[in-house]
């Protein structure tokens, strides 16, 4: 009788060693955060409908085809996935080797915006047109850029293990890293954006472990800048006609009140339940202007009633709280207060474009994360993701 003899089949053993990289105890698909990125796919999905339901019946904008806009935000949140997955591959390390190069087009970009190459959209210098039907808002970019430096400039020193903390000098170049876009940003104007970078920076901060007197003069400053800026009247006037529609709703609600107060009608008329995905009478009718974009809310709230407005803030706060947690338990300093920028990032984003939805917050322009149509948001708001990923997952090969 002849014994059976079995010969290892090399393709066989390759292919589950490939395996074995990828979905093996230890490997990239393991560590990933998967609640962070469903999270994140689930508001870019959410955020489809509602363009969707927003943009169909707008012939004027969609030209004549009721898919234009929810196409472009379908391909819009594939490319951000992609860019995801290249930052995610690239790694929050070689970023901070790179940050240098990373900050300086970054900044030539928004600055770009100041000269003839910009492009006046809806009334505001804030694009680049780069042909093809498609423009970028560098100032959504830029985050990404101040994120990785300010990151460098205050822990190079504190991850070497020269310091305990950030020193005035560490401190002072991260300011300036975040300070000099700022203002290249308010001169196109877009107030906006400052104060979201200017959230960025005070989270940086604390989590850096900057002392106290730093973060209370920061504050202070800015409260004297805020002053000055009115004082001095350095605001355009469609600016100083939202802060005074905001002060009063009831101030001038046919003219420069007239969105908010649209999108509060559409809110509430929504009730617990909503009237129903496609069916709100104030989607419908046309109501309330720019509603694929800064007033996408008001959609949640008229159709899917507080239940999916409240499913889109839960998704948000998910969202806000894996990267609070990337950020705790990460193992060096650096990456901790990349991930801290990126919270102060989104979290301020998310509340001020909800806020102004809901006549709490002043009118700036700023989108919902994830939700709201434009590419350049949907770009920057994705790399964040996969830079979250790229720190969550060295921790969990440090550990």
């Amino acid at each position: 009788m002849v014994s059976a003899v079995s010969f290892p089949v090399r393709g066989t053993t390759r292919a589950k060693s490939a395996w074995g990289r990828i979905l093996g105890r230890g490997s990239l698909i393991r560590r990933l955060d998967w609640m962070l990125f469903g999270a994140a796919f689930a508001l870019s999905a959410i955020g489809a409908l509602l363009v969707f339901s927003a943009t169909r019946g707008r012939m004027q904008l969609n030209q004549g085809d009721p898919y234009f806009f929810v196409v472009r935000h379908l391909i819009n949140t594939g490319i951000g996935l992609a860019l995801g997955a290249l930052t995610l591959w690239y790694g929050h390390r070689r970023l901070r080797d790179t940050a240098a190069i990373l900050y300086a087009v970054a900044v030539l970009l928004v600055a770009l915006v100041l000269t003839p190459v910009g492009a006046t959209i809806n009334g505001s210098r804030r694009w680049i047109v780069i042909g093809g039907g498609m423009s970028i808002q560098p100032a959504e970019f830029v985050k990404v850029a101040i994120i990785v430096a300010m990151a460098v400039a205050l822990t190079a020193r504190v991850d070497a293990g020269d310091l305990a903390e950030p020193d005035r000098r560490g401190i002072i170049r991260a300011l300036a890293l975040g300070g000099f876009p700022a203002v290249l940003i308010l001169l196109t104007p877009d107030l906006g954006q400052v104060l979201g970078i200017a959230a960025i920076v005070l989270c940086m901060l604390i989590a850096a472990g900057a002392p106290k007197r730093w973060i209370l003069g920061l504050l202070g400053v800015g409260v004297v800048g805020c002053l000055a800026v009115w004082q001095f009247h350095l605001l355009d006037q469609y600016q100083l006609n939202r802060f005074a529609a905001f002060a009063d709703p009831a101030l001038d609600p046919s003219g420069v009140g007239y969105n908010t107060s649209q999108a509060r009608i559409a809110i509430g008329a929504g009730g617990l339940t909503g009237s129903g995905l496609f069916h709100g009478a104030q989607t419908n009718g046309q109501f309330v202007p720019e509603q694929q974009t800064d007033f996408v809310f008001s959609v949640a709230g008229e159709e899917l009633g507080f239940l999916g407005a409240g499913l889109i803030i839960a998704l948000i706060g998910v969202v806000l709280w894996r990267a609070c947690r990337i950020a705790r338990q990460c193992p060096d300093l650096y990456g901790t207060v990349a991930a801290a920028g990126i919270v102060g990032w989104l979290a301020f984003q998310a509340f001020e474009n909800i806020g102004m939805n809901l006549g709490i917050m002043p009118v700036t322009g700023l989108p919902l994360p994830f939700v709201s149509y434009g590419g350049s948001s949907m770009f920057a708001g994705w790399v964040a993701i996969g830079l979250l990923q790229s720190i969550k997952a060295q921790r969990v090969m440090s550990a």
